[in-house]
């Protein structure tokens, strides 16, 4: 875009450099009025993170000091029936092309997701009239090629191919289909990566910033960056007691977050909307409240229902909790309506927008939806898991949002005739969502 300013700005001094200084105010000035009226968009993806280690959810008795995110939840909005997918690379996708994982094959951790999907960066770029320059930084985990990130339409990628490193300090940076070593601390590295992209910019931006962070392998970060005190480094320390170590990896991440946020001015943080979102629940080694069995990975609550805060340029409802069902999949079209696109309904991607500003009669999903091997719904008070050995599950989230009993144990049946109305109703609807 500066070339483009630049060549523009040549041609119009060539015709009439009598008027080239109120030419370059003009010039200056459209600049700046875009600037003002078209918002930047920050995504902000953590690693596995449930509502367990999430501030401000009522789930989870050890929490992170996280106050750059706490500032986000004040000054904005935090969803409680957010629904990802079990896993990293399933989520990722749902977001990026606004497909359920059976309908782009990825399903599972490391699955490759196609080149001929319409990413979200290709749908902005074709279906607005605003001139965004987008990046993703940090974790990518949709394909190990290393041009797959450019070949998906993104316009500046850099991070990490995988799913995770094996040392948060020794690790492959792939920067646009180049592959070089990183030594520096992949939180602080996706940061000043960020940092530095953000700087650059002249247009409106889009920026996906995926921090790998609190993904595995669990450890110290540096000590400036938390707030968990002394800890030992040895790993037979973390692996007996991986909670404090998870929880320092989260508030490091926090506090880059702040970093990055700090360093816009504030007309640009004035003008740029955050959505930061977890991809899918707690570990089960550190996970709380739920059964470890029922944590990342698994379809129960405590592997889908994941944190989402957004605040920033035009949310205007603050410090407010909303209860709207929401897929991962609806970031898609909701990311691009607020880049300009007019669609607000497109694949399994509804837009929620509207829900950033107004309550009052807004169309809200009846029903969401999640998958690995086994397939779930639920609407607003009930919950049903279809498993991959042909077992079922129906659970009032009402009355147990840990998800026990199970309505559909023998000793729970017969159903009600309520209960039983419900079961019909979600399983059609399951149906209707798979055929």
């Amino acid at each position: 875009m500066r070339r483009y300013l630049a060549i523009n700005l040549f041609i119009l001094l060539s015709l009439s450099c009598d008027n080239s200084s109120e030419i370059i105010d003009t010039i200056e000035e459209t600049t700046e009025n875009t600037q003002n009226t078209v918002p930047n968009i920050l995504l902000i993806i953590a690693d596995d993170m449930g509502l367990d280690a999430t501030p401000g959810y009522d789930i989870g008795t050890v929490k992170p000091k996280m106050p750059t995110l706490q500032s986000l939840t004040n000054s904005g909005i935090k969803f409680s029936n957010l629904w990802s997918n079990p896993t990293c690379s399933p989520t990722r996708a749902t977001i990026l092309t606004g497909k359920y994982g059976f309908k782009t094959n990825v399903l599972d951790p490391g699955d490759r997701l196609s080149t001929s999907e319409t990413s979200l960066q290709n749908y902005i770029d074709t279906n607005t009239n605003r001139a965004y320059n987008h990046a993703v930084i940090g974790k990518w985990h949709l394909s190990n090629n290393e041009t797959h990130p450019n070949s998906m339409g993104i316009n500046h990628f850099a991070g990490l191919l995988g799913g995770g490193v094996q040392s948060y300090w020794d690790w492959n940076l792939t920067t646009n289909g180049v592959t070089t070593k990183s030594t520096a601390y992949t939180t602080t590295k996706f940061t000043d990566l960020a940092i530095n992209w953000v700087a650059e910019q002249t247009t409106p931006w889009f920026l996906w910033l995926a921090y790998n962070a609190p993904h595995t392998p669990f450890h110290l970060p540096p000590n400036n960056l938390h707030s968990q005190g002394v800890l030992p480094s040895d790993q037979a320390s973390i692996n007996s007691n991986p909670l404090p170590y998870y929880m320092a990896a989260l508030e490091a991440m926090d506090s880059e977050m702040g970093r990055l946020i700090n360093s816009m001015s504030e007309e640009e943080k004035e003008n740029t909307v955050i959505i930061f979102v977890g991809d899918n629940g707690t570990p089960n080694q550190v996970v709380q409240e739920y059964a470890s069995a029922r944590a990342k990975g698994s379809v129960y609550q405590g592997g889908v229902n994941v944190p989402m805060i957004i605040s920033g340029k035009n949310v205007t409802r603050i410090n407010e909790t909303e209860d709207a069902l929401i897929n991962t999949t609806d970031l898609f079209a909701t990311i691009a309506n607020i880049a300009g696109a007019s669609t607000t309904e497109i694949n399994d991607s509804r837009s929620f927008k509207e829900l950033l500003s107004n309550t009052e009669n807004v169309s809200k999903r009846q029903y969401v939806y999640a998958e690995n091997e086994d397939i779930t719904i639920r609407n607003s008070t009930h919950k049903y898991i279809y498993f991959d050995d042909g077992s079922e599950a129906l659970y009032n989230l009402n009355s147990n949002p840990l998800e026990n009993p199970n309505l559909l144990n023998a000793n729970q049946l017969p159903l009600s005739d309520s209960n039983s109305a419900i079961k019909d109703e979600l399983t059609t609807e399951l149906a209707k969502i798979r055929n």
